[in-house]
């Protein structure tokens, strides 16, 4: 997944970092960016096997839903269920009209294997091409439902739900209200996509970075109450305004927040433990603080070598498993974490790190 862009973000600022207010940070760290920069070293020693823990291990498929069928980790003890990514678009077909077939399918047989689901409800996409709204939502009626989303060079790289929306909240509303009522209790969670998006007013001008964060907040609220028994998490990485530490609204820091005080779990794409944009975010966010309620990582395509977004292969790499492992359970203190079905890392280092 892509860090938010900085066309969309502010700018990382100079004029912030010789004004931070904290003359003893400077004192320990030449850059107060950089104070978890080395927080990986205690970790290197970490080795296979990985010892039995309380943290429960996915296996991340995105869309790939098909992979699941005989796929090596059904005979893991060690992994509790699949990860499954589902488009808005394919669970609800026409305005009010929902088809939650093919989740009803994949639980069915992970059940018959003995593992169970973690539904990712997919809103936004990476690529300009596929649009993962339902079509009735492009309508003027919803103010496009949706926008693409930017990358660094202002070309598009996806879209996402116009989830600032009133009318589009409403809908989504709707939606987890129907998930809900099919899966709470039957699944072991549900997650929404990641807060980090490449859009700002120029792009919509009913957005507004504030606005943005009260509605997630919003959504969070809506997803607690539609599964009061399965976990609810929302995957909270960057958010548009802000760039951790200098420049800082309280957008992320408020998500965190009211996700501990309604009781969702938090959670991100991308384990990047030597990577500014996550130390400062997600990573800070996390081991800064004590949470009752669950907190996930998920390690993604490129994450095995160190990257993100790629699914490139690289020979003869060092399998960074067990460090992943380590930093994210005693670093960041996780209760879930899924690892993607990227091959051949997948089986060649997190299956047999795990037996």
């Amino acid at each position: 997944m892509p860090v938010i862009s900085v066309r969309k973000s502010v700018a990382l600022g100079l004029v912030a970092l010789f004004s931070f207010s904290s003359p003893s940070a400077f004192a320990k760290w030449k850059n107060p960016a950089d104070r978890y920069a080395e927080a990986y070293k205690e970790y290197l020693g970490a080795a296979c096997p990985i010892a039995p823990d309380s943290i429960k291990h996915f296996v991340y498929f995105a869309r790939d839903r098909e992979a699941i069928e005989e796929h090596p980790f059904l005979e893991s003890s060690r992994f509790a269920g699949a990860q499954i990514m589902y488009p808005w678009r394919a669970l609800e077909t026409s305005e009010g009209n929902y088809d939650f077939s093919l989740i009803e399918a994949d639980l069915a047989y992970l059940e018959s294997k003995g593992k169970t689901l973690f539904v990712q409800l997919q809103d936004a996409s990476f690529d300009p091409g596929y649009v993962p709204v339902p079509d009735y939502l492009l309508s003027d009626e919803y103010a496009g439902g949706a926008v693409y989303q930017f990358d660094d060079n202002n070309e598009p790289e996806g879209w996402v739900a116009k989830r600032w929306n009133s009318k589009v909240q409403e809908r989504f509303t709707k939606l987890l209200q129907a998930l809900g009522k099919a899966f709470d209790g039957r699944i072991e969670g549900i997650n929404l996509q990641e807060t980090a998006i490449g859009v700002s007013a120029a792009d919509d001008e009913q957005f507004s970075p504030a606005r943005y964060s009260e509605a997630l907040k919003g959504n969070m609220s809506a997803m607690k109450a539609a599964f009061p028994t399965s976990v609810s998490m929302q995957y909270a990485n960057f958010m548009p305004g802000e760039w951790l530490p200098f420049e800082d609204k309280g957008y992320l820091n408020s998500i965190y927040e009211y996700g501990e005080s309604v009781g969702v779990g938090l959670g991100a794409p991308d384990l990047m433990f030597k990577r500014r944009g996550q130390l400062n975010h997600t990573i800070a966010m996390m081991h800064e603080r004590a949470y009752t309620a669950p907190l996930g990582i998920a390690i993604q395509d490129g994450n095995y070598t160190g990257r993100t977004g790629t699914t490139e292969v690289i020979e003869n790499d060092q399998n960074i498993v067990p460090l992943l492992h380590a930093f994210a359970k005693d670093f960041m203190k996780v209760d879930y974490m899924f690892w993607v079905n990227q091959e051949p890392y997948f089986e060649r280092d997190v299956l047999t790190c795990f037996e």
